[in-house]
């Protein structure tokens, strides 16, 4: 990590929102671990990388670290569009998922009273 002079802004190049909705629970896991990609990651973001080999929430990667909340979701959409890291879906991702709540809705019919 770099020291606390180093601005959180200058971390993600100015950039305050991410190209993926990221809610503090969203879940982050890296699929397949790769030793050189972690090399070449700035500090912040390999520290990112390597605690989501293990499955994390946004919050908890944000506490983990001391990083601040925007900026961590920053850097885990550069990783995603990279490919390095997975992003879990969330029920906010089904929350307009009418087929979904359809399904739901059959499946508590059939149950048994």
């Amino acid at each position: 990590m770099r020291s606390r002079r180093v601005r959180p802004y200058t971390l993600t190049g100015g950039r305050t929102r991410s190209r993926h909705h990221l809610l503090v629970e969203t879940l982050i896991s890296v699929p397949n671990y790769d030793p050189a990609l972690a090399d070449a990651l700035m500090p912040e973001s390999r520290a990112i990388y390597e605690r989501a080999r293990t499955r994390a929430s946004i919050a908890e990667l944000s506490a983990g670290l001391t990083m601040p909340l925007g900026v961590v979701r920053v850097l885990i959409s550069d990783l995603a569009s990279q490919g390095a890291v997975h992003i879990h879906s969330t029920a906010h991702t089904y929350s307009h998922d009418l087929s979904l709540l359809e399904r739901v809705l059959d499946g508590l019919k059939r149950l048994p009273v």
